[in-house]
């Protein structure tokens, strides 16, 4: 298993800067990640630093909340495609989902157009940190038939990320044609595999560089 393939190298910190944003990219060219995961205002510079390099540019919506209004996503999503992103990780909005509101799964659906009229992908982030396993079920299925390319465990600032029991409840709740994007807190080769082995199409994570590295010294030792 080559696990570049599956990462998404990211840098969401708040303090990210152009240095960061340029070491992410230098780096995902180096060690052949799938994709690079930036803030959506430093698209632009990525987009520019990827060049012609098959690296996959990701950016997020709504985040990391998802409770500010379907208008300012679709906006920012528009601008994330317009400034050169392939993929959008937008956050749904899970006050809506919790309150048992209709509108949680016409906004997914709404975000999945804008992006499918551009040809670009879209992943749901459904926070499973604050999700009991009936909600995960029900929050997949809402995801799918609204138009969701990828369903998204964890945004990283919630409590907990991603864990292997969720991605393989996930699993199951979903067509194979719909993809899972593990995130939050995985850090090791271990934990990487063992999400892929539940169900996880995509890992994003901010140590793929040591997730890859350890993976090269254990197939080398």
């Amino acid at each position: 298993m080559n696990l570049a393939h599956y990462i998404e190298h990211t840098n969401l910190s708040p303090l990210v800067d152009s240095y960061a944003i340029d070491r992410l990219v230098s780096e995902a060219k180096e060690y052949g990640f799938l994709g690079v995961c930036v803030p959506p205002f430093w698209v632009k510079r990525a987009k520019r630093e990827i060049g012609l390099a098959k690296v996959l540019l990701v950016t997020v919506a709504g985040f990391p909340l998802g409770y500010t209004m379907t208008e300012t996503k679709l906006e920012e999503i528009t601008h994330a495609i317009n400034d050169g992103a392939d993929e959008i990780d937008v956050v749904w909005n899970i006050s809506a989902f919790k309150s048992g509101s209709s509108w949680t799964k016409i906004e997914i659906a709404k975000c999945a157009k804008r992006a499918h009229d551009h040809q670009k992908v879209l992943k749901v982030i459904i926070e499973t940190a604050y999700l009991s396993d009936e909600e995960i079920v029900s929050a997949c299925k809402l995801c799918v038939d609204a138009g969701a390319d990828f369903v998204k465990t964890s945004t990283g600032f919630a409590p907990a990320g991603a864990k292997v029991d969720h991605v393989a409840l996930m699993r199951k709740s979903i067509p194979a044609h719909v993809g899972i994007k593990a995130s939050g807190g995985i850090k090791t080769r271990d934990q990487a595999i063992r999400l892929i082995d539940a169900g996880a199409s995509r890992i994003g994570t901010s140590s793929g560089t040591s997730i890859v590295s350890s993976q090269i010294n254990s197939l080398n030792s």
